[in-house]
Parts: C-alpha cells; structure tokens; sequence
C-alpha cells in the first residue's frame, strides 16, 4: 500500500481570511441537525465496524451544527469529532466561529483494542487517517470517501449553506466546489476524537487543532511524522487525574508533537492567560479523585468543573484554546526526561 508523500511545513506565519459579514435581517443563533443517510444518498453503513446508521430503532446518524448571526464572524468552522456538545457549541459559535459535528466512519474505535501490532508502530494512526480522509491507508478497514468525516463535512456545509444562507456557510467550501477549504477549518475533538484530529492535521493543512484529554495511541509514533499543519496549531488541555496524563500519554505525545517548542506546560488553577503562550495546558481543579470525571471534565458539559456560584471554570481555558493568535508562542523549553516516551516496554506512572 502506497501512501501519499507530505512535506514538513514548520512556519510560524499567521493563515490571514477575510470573513464575510453576516447579513440577517433576524440576527439570532442558528442550531441544526440531520441526518448523514439523508443529506448523501452515497453514505453507507459499515457494520464490520459496528458503524450504522440507527441501533435499537434510533437514528445513529445524526449531525449537528450550529452559527450565531449576533456574533462578529471569524470566518473559521470548527470540526467536532465526539459527541454533541451543546455547551462547547454555544462557546465556539459565541466567539464567531461556525460549529459541525459529522457522523463519519469512527466505529472502529473499539474494535481494534488500545495496544496496536508490536511490528506496526502507525497501525491506529492509519486507520484514524483512514476513517478521517475516505483513502486507503489500512489494511485492517475499508472505509469509502463518502464515509470519511472529509466527505460527510463537505455535504453537510453544502446542505447548511442551501438550508441557512444567513450563516454564510458557502465561505468554507474550496474555490473549486469539490471540498471543503481546509485552511479555514479548526479541527477538535475529546480523548479518541482529539487524537484523530492530530492525525489528520498531520496530512491535511489545518487553520489550528483543538486536542482535548488527548491524544492518545500512546504506543504509536505517527506523531513525530512531518506534519502539514504546522506545530505551533496545535493547542492540547488535559486534568492530571485523567489516567492518559498521569500513564505519560498526553506528555508524551505533546513532545512528539514537538509542542515543548512553544513554551512549558501551564497549569491554568495557578495562571492566567495567555498562559505564557503555551500550547500545553493543564489543570488540577477538583474532581473528587475520580480520574474518569477527570477525562471529560476539560470540555465544556455536565462534566465540566463550575465554581461556587455555579459558572464553569475554564471559559478563559476554551477561549484561549479557539481564538489565542497562533503565531504568538512561548519560550521553547527541553523535553521533559520525566515524560516516558516507550510505554510498551517501560509503563510507569506519571506523579
């Protein structure tokens, strides 16, 4: 199997869009959702991968997005990979941005287990590019373009921008009509979903990634491959309870990333932003020592950690995160030899 050759691009320059301004004569925020199997009649089920589309009776297949006219546009869309969060949509749309979230081929996930082939250190990493693109990266699953989550946004920003040309979604679709303008898209996502967007930013030329408890694959070595998007966009958050900090995965993957490079890790209880200008934030607000609350509590939700008035913590967190200007960077510092980088053969735990 042949892979398509990508060079490394390492610049700091700022990507520069002009957004086109809202004109709605009802300013207001915008929530859809739809149905993959509806919007293309080219999307398919893969139940190999226990990737359909409706389980007990229920749609499984259901999209969501979300714009708000009220709010100045930064001409950016935001590109979920996990479950629907209202919460994270409510805050990305109030800070311009336009929110999808696709239903794309990720049903491998459970599949193949956490602890790939010893003779493949990219396995995971092929198939999460594979479930992202539609090409064939891995033997190990057959996954169409039109089941990829490139193909799945593409037809849903063309269905958003018929079905609300108030949000002015056609601004994020190629000049050529054939994709969607990936310069102009930040790509996020939490735990699975977050190392899914670091892979595909790998390969496909990305305004920022958004890496929440992640990214994973913590056996894999794709992270040190030459990456099309260039490192200083790539911003990660993780609780120190999360048992992927305190097993090295998020450490270890950070450095791989090469995110030592823009400054040290920050602990957002104890600083304010911008954080030094870091890429690596954590954070060791309480949890009641529940390292599984841990996991889901950097994204805004249920889970999220409020204060006592009752308001989330981390809004000036999430804020930095989406909107902190990329070519402002911090000191670069060493990697950190505490960090262990071969967990398959050396598994401790991170203090």
């Amino acid at each position: 199997m042949k892979l398509p050759f990508i060079f490394a691009f390492t610049s700091l320059a700022t990507f520069s869009f002009a957004a086109p301004a809202f004109n709605d004569p009802n300013p207001q925020r915008y929530d859809f959702t739809a149905r993959a199997s509806e919007i293309d009649p080219q999307a398919k089920e893969h139940p190999e991968i226990e990737f359909v589309f409706s389980k007990n009776g229920k749609p499984t297949d259901t999209q969501n997005a979300s714009v708000d006219t009220r709010v100045a546009p930064q001409g950016k869309l935001v590109i979920w990979l996990m479950g629907h969060s209202a919460p994270l949509f409510e805050r990305v749309t109030g800070y311009g941005l336009h929110a999808i979230r696709v239903h794309y081929a990720n049903g491998w996930f459970g599949k193949f287990g956490k602890e790939p082939p010893p003779a493949d250190d990219k396995f995971l990493g092929k198939i999460r590019l594979e479930a992202a693109t539609g090409d064939d990266f891995s033997d190990a699953v057959t996954i169409p373009k039109p089941d990829g989550m490139m193909e799945r946004s593409f037809q849903f920003v063309k269905w958003l921008s018929a079905k609300n040309p108030q949000g002015k979604w056609e601004q994020f679709i190629a000049k050529d009509g054939k994709g969607l303008d990936w310069e102009k898209v930040i790509i996020s996502g939490s735990s699975h979903g977050s190392t899914t967007s670091a892979r595909f930013a790998k390969q496909v030329k990305v305004d920022r990634v958004v890496m929440f408890c992640g990214p994973r694959d913590q056996y894999e070595t794709w992270q040190v491959l030459p990456s099309v998007t260039p490192a200083n966009r790539y911003f990660a958050f993780s609780h120190v309870l999360d048992g992927g900090w305190s097993g090295d995965h998020y450490c270890r993957s950070w450095e791989l990333l090469g995110l030592h490079q823009f400054g040290p890790i920050m602990n957002v209880d104890v600083t304010k932003p911008p954080y030094g200008n870091t890429r690596r934030l954590i954070t060791s607000a309480d949890v009641k020592g529940d390292d599984k609350h841990a996991h889901s509590s950097v994204v805004p939700g249920g889970a999220a950690v409020k204060d006592a008035s009752g308001a989330f913590i981390h809004e000036d967190v999430w804020r930095y995160l989406f909107l902190h200007p990329a070519d402002q960077i911090g000191e670069a510092v060493p990697a950190d030899p505490s960090c262990e980088k071969d967990l398959r053969n050396k598994p401790k735990k991170r203090k």
